[in-house]
């Protein structure tokens, strides 16, 4: 087993057992995560859903109505 496989495993272990102590805690922050995905879009997905969902019904709470008036201000004004 190579040297991350077996950190994994240790961590795994101490995971499962409980709490982790301040040593091992420094092994965990070795650890590099396997996988990284990233994305670019045009349009953000949560605006674009938010407002479908408003012109459909009305929202109970304003949880979203902050991050709306982000986008919209982000927003540019001239698409080509």
């Amino acid at each position: 087993m190579g040297q991350s496989e077996d950190l994994e495993r240790e961590l795994s272990e101490l995971l499962t057992e409980g709490e982790i102590r301040e040593n091992e805690a420094k092994k965990r922050e070795r650890l590099s995560p396997k996988y990284e995905v990233r994305i670019q879009t045009d349009i953000d997905p949560i605006v674009e859903e938010t407002r479908k969902y408003r012109s459909m019904a009305r929202e109970l709470d304003d949880r979203y109505d902050e991050y709306m008036s982000k986008a919209k201000q982000s927003e540019p004004t001239a698409r080509g």
